[in-house]
């Protein structure tokens, strides 16, 4: 069960992470580059139905390995492997969270796009620095 959890917590990461590099990389260049705040609206209608449910997979799942690989986690010994690796996912996620709340809630309906196109890239860092510190803590740790 463990090994099918890991998979889907991958296919999920996959999903969360690709979708902002694309988001990043392709979309948000032509939008800033034609000022379309459009643009970005329409990948999110297409990208949210997939991107938002593999999120909550990902916190779903990373809180199961979390309890799994770092039961002791709020003893917060960062000496710890496994919990160095929590506590470091955890700050990502609630940066994450405060990022994307952010957005939905007052930049979204402002339609600021230059102010959206710092939170797209910054979400799309953390989404790499999650990828990141999920290897290293695979790995046995470049953390």
């Amino acid at each position: 069960m463990l090994q099918a959890l890991v998979f889907l917590h991958l296919i999920a990461a996959t999903i969360w992470t690709g979708g902002h590099l694309i988001l990043a990389l392709r979309y948000l260049p032509k939008a800033l580059k034609k000022k379309d705040f459009g643009i970005i609206e329409a990948f999110e209608k297409q990208y949210e139905p997939i991107g938002l449910p593999s999120l909550l997979v990902l916190a779903a799942t990373g809180i199961y390995f979390a309890t799994q690989y770092a039961p002791d986690f709020f003893v917060l010994d960062l000496g710890d492997h496994h919990t160095r690796h929590v506590a470091i996912k955890l700050g990502l996620l609630l940066a994450t969270v405060l990022l994307a709340l952010h957005a939905r809630l007052v930049l979204i309906p402002k339609r600021a796009l230059q102010p959206l196109a710092v939170h797209i890239i910054a979400v799309t860092v953390l989404s790499v620095a999650f990828v990141f510190v999920g290897f290293s803590a695979r790995s046995g740790g470049l953390l």
